[in-house]
Formats: C-alpha cells, structure tokens, sequence
C-alpha cells in the first residue's frame, strides 16, 4: 500500500445545518481538504483470482510462515522499510495550539503528503486521543512492527522530550521529533552558509534564540554539536542562566550547556553584540535590540505568519534574513530536511538517527546552495530536486559509518 495525494471531491455538499452556504465555496482550502488529502492505494494488481491467490489466501501465508521464522524478513516482504508513522497527540500544531487530535489530522495529513511528495516516503497520520505520556509512548511501542519509522509532530514541550527519548530506547526503529530536530537541522545549514557567506566559521559566533521550547532547546543543542562559539536562550523571563532559580529540568539542562558569556537578563540586552539572532517563539523584538547586534549580524526570524523581526526591519542591519515564510528568500522549512533524513534512514534500516545523520543532512543541505550562494540565497528551496536525494545519500552514509545501519 502507498499514500497519495488525491483530488478533493466537489460533490456541493452543504455542511451538518443542511441548509447554510458549504465551507467550500467560502474558502478554497476548505474545497481542497473535502475528503482528505490522502488515500490508500494497492502497488499489486488484483485482476483475477490467481493474483488474490498470491496477494491473499493461500500465497500470503507463506509470506507471514517466513517471516515468523525469520523476522528481518518483515523488511523484504512487506511495506515496514518504507513507511513512517505520524504521531501526535495534537497539543503543539503549528501556530494553533492545544487543539486536540481531530483537529491536527488536517497537519498530520499535510506531513504525511510531504513525506510522499519530497521524499518519496510513505507516511500514516496517527492522532492520539490522549496526553498523558506514558499512554503515548505504549501505544506507540505497540504500533511500531507496522512501521519502519516514528515522526513524532506537533506535541507539547517539555513532554515531546521525554516522549521521543523513551521512545527511542524502547524500539529498534527511528524516532525523530521533527518539530525539534528538522528545524534544527535546516538553520544549522543556514547559518553555516551565511558563515562561508561573510568569510567566518561557526566557531566565530554568538547567537541568541528566541524561545526555550522545543525548537529553541534542540537547535542550541545541535549548533554548540555542530561547534558555534557560543550561545544563549531566552524565555519568556529572558536568557536561561544559571542563576534563575525558577528552571523547568530541561531548562536547567540547557542553561549548563549554553551561555559561556554568563549573560542575563531580558533577551534585547543579549542581542547587543551578537552575531545571530534565531527566533522560535513568536513575539516581536524591537528594532534598537536588532540595531545592537554585531556588524554583518545573521537574523532568522522563524515565526509564522509574522516572523519576531520583520524582514525590512532586520534588512537594515543584518547581512544575511531568514524567515519561515514561504514569501521571503531564504525560508527555514523543514520540508527541506525530514523527508531526507527518514528517506536515508530507511534506506539503511537505521535503528536510530544520530547526532552525526543530522549533522551529515545539514552539510549536505547547504552543499546543494553550492556556487550560487548569496545574501539572499543560503538554503535552497523546498522544490530543488537535488536536496532529497543529497540528504537521503548523506544520511544513509552517516549511518553506516556510526553502525546504526542494518544493511
């Protein structure tokens, strides 16, 4: 079976009133979402009943005697390394909020269409009718024979930290929580070509991210991974120090990891001096704190719609703007990192994704940007044919090299 994107139906159908105006006519995304974005189609002809003998009884049971003998067979002969599944329990979507599992379907079938349509990958949207975290993680541990991989997406912080993380030690199969680590991965392959852009190394920076929830925590994570010479977070009360004694564990985690400069206070007071500002967390930073930054300064105002600094704001001051913003240059989507990376993954049947396959995707992102590259062109867009296949293959690379890689 494969996932693929279908037609809407546009059968007029009014909506449960039975008498007010369709949904559809008012808005063309209502029109597209009818039915689903999704549908389960057969790879197999079913013409006759020689075909249902092999696709069904009695040929199929030779197939599951097999794999009972031989388990990884489970990987040859039925759609395990292909397929990821979607999880999410619907408390973090996008820029909406806790707003249940039904309500995410619509983003879980997004994801799940641009697993298919950027990486060749087959994804099930899966919403669970609970957030409690134990609850998650054993329905997930009982789901994970029918799939190849997990993309955990859109759940709350900090619970989406301790969910992936046993998780992972409880399957032999990738756990990847996209919200954190793909737009990890895509800003670290910015900044490291706005670097080579303005002739210095990640090394030679210090960056201040807006927002400790789980993109904020996981890209200043992977950028210290990765070697940036410093960086510092803030939250809601400003930068996380080691001297707040008002800390979540993760926060108190990431304040011993972070801020070599021993800064404190409000998040406009860090970005003086600084070389890159990263926005995760919505808001709006005034302009005199852009104005302050370091000459040649990088600002990655990732918000949607309305990104912390606006693009002609931060223009004024920064040599390289990054939005998330589909509108402006240089977007930080994560469409540009996760179907690779699972695609690579399964490619291999990786048990997990490593530090080393997510710094292997950025380079190999950022690779793609090549000779072309330009204050207004360092990451390269979502439609380039050449960035799946080049994070796929390093990914698949990275793998076999730390010995997560089965075949």
């Amino acid at each position: 079976m494969a996932a693929e994107i279908v037609n809407p139906r546009s059968d007029g159908s009014t909506d449960q009133d039975g008498g007010a105006e369709p949904l559809d006519s008012i808005d063309p995304a209502f029109a597209l979402h009818r039915g689903g974005k999704m549908a389960v189609r057969a790879t197999v002809p079913v013409r006759d009943k020689d075909d249902l003998s092999l696709a069904y009884t009695p040929g199929v049971a030779k197939v599951c005697s097999a794999i009972a003998e031989q388990p990884e067979l489970v990987h040859d002969y039925t759609w395990k390394s292909s397929v990821v599944a979607v999880v999410t329990d619907g408390t973090a979507v996008l820029g909406l909020g806790d707003i249940g599992p039904e309500a995410s379907l619509p983003v879980m079938e997004g994801k799940a269409i641009l697993f298919k349509q950027f990486g060749g990958v087959d994804a099930v949207p899966i919403a669970l009718a609970t957030t409690d975290v134990d609850e998650i993680i054993e329905t997930v541990v009982r789901l994970a024979p029918s799939f190849g991989g997990v993309n955990l997406e859109d759940i709350s912080a900090p619970r989406c930290f301790e969910i992936e993380r046993r998780l992972q030690e409880r399957v032999d199969i990738p756990v990847f929580h996209d919200d954190q680590h793909g737009t990890a991965v895509v800003t670290l392959a910015a900044l490291r070509n706005a670097a080579r852009l303005t002739g210095r190394s990640l090394g030679d920076l210090r960056a201040v991210i807006s927002g400790a929830g789980a993109a904020g925590v996981a890209i200043a994570k992977f950028l210290l991974e990765a070697g940036l010479g410093d960086v510092a977070v803030a939250d809601r009360k400003g930068v996380v120090s080691e001297d707040r004694d008002d800390l979540t564990p993760v926060k108190r985690e990431l304040a011993a990891l972070t801020n070599k400069a021993g800064l404190s206070g409000s998040l406009e007071a860090a970005l003086a001096g600084a070389d890159v500002f990263i926005g995760v967390s919505g808001g709006t930073v005034p302009e005199p704190a852009v104005a302050s930054m370091a000459e040649g300064a990088f600002v990655f105002a990732m918000a949607n719609p309305n990104p912390e600094v606006h693009p002609d704001v931060a223009h004024k001051y920064a040599a390289v703007v990054a939005t998330g913003r589909s509108d402006y240059p240089n977007q930080i989507n994560n469409v540009l990192a996760f179907p690779g990376i699972f695609a690579g993954a399964l490619q291999v049947r990786a048990s997990r994704i490593t530090e080393g396959m997510k710094i292997a995707a950025a380079e190999a992102l950022a690779a793609v940007v090549g000779d072309d590259l330009a204050a207004d062109y360092v990451i390269p867009s979502p439609f380039d044919e050449r960035v799946a296949p080049a994070v796929t293959a390093a990914v698949a690379a990275a793998a076999r090299a730390e010995g997560v890689a089965r075949r």
